[in-house]
């Protein structure tokens, strides 16, 4: 569920200060759009400590609606930039076209620190992925090293070529999302709140 923000795809070895960074980031999200939001999370391989990433915080603003443009008119106006071109996730087994995939995504102001940022309505498949995905390989070292392995393997072969990269990826990722949908139900998952 990664978004294609750059051809060069660069993985670096885990940085404590993206927790920091995602805090930062997180506090200027909330000023800008207040309670406009139900949730602000850090997502992404970033959140997972321990795990070697792309340098690029992912953030997910979990909203009531959204068809209710409040969240992307306050952040387009405070300099976050809206790839309205990407607006909907994919997922193996959902349909491209589901509202269950509907998304909104913007970048990081001009200058600014790197961020992906995903706005998603509260309980769609693509609004719990990114939490239940997150929270699941931070339980498992074994997972959380074959992800890894996996991300580094396909950033030295395709290091310019991020199709090749996302279209392996991806599908790699909805099948540990399968295991981690069948962990929740054995561990009665909640989302963890501590990279909120």
């Amino acid at each position: 569920m990664d978004d294609i923000t750059v051809d060069d795809i660069t993985i670096v070895e885990y940085r404590s200060v993206w927790e920091e960074e995602f805090g930062i980031l997180a506090n200027s999200i909330r000023s800008v759009i207040g309670h406009s939001a139900l949730r602000v999370d850090h997502i992404g391989s970033t959140s997972i400590p321990g795990l070697a990433a792309k340098d690029v915080i992912d953030v997910q603003i979990t909203v009531d609606r959204l068809d209710d443009d409040k969240c992307v008119s306050l952040l387009s106006k405070a300099g976050f930039f809206n790839r309205a071109d990407d607006k909907n996730d994919l997922l193996i087994g959902v349909d491209n076209s589901s509202i269950e995939l509907k998304k909104t995504f913007l970048t990081e102001q001009t200058g600014k620190r790197r961020a992906n940022i995903h706005i998603r309505e509260l309980g769609r498949i693509n609004q719990i992925y990114p939490l239940l995905f997150r929270d699941y390989v931070r339980s498992d070292d074994v997972i959380k090293d074959a992800y890894e392995a996996i991300k580094r393997e396909l950033a030295s072969r395709f290091p310019n070529d991020a199709n090749a990269y996302y279209s392996i990826k991806d599908p790699y990722m909805d099948t540990v999302f399968r295991g981690a949908q069948l962990w929740s139900e054995t561990v009665q998952w909640e989302p963890d709140d501590k990279y909120r």
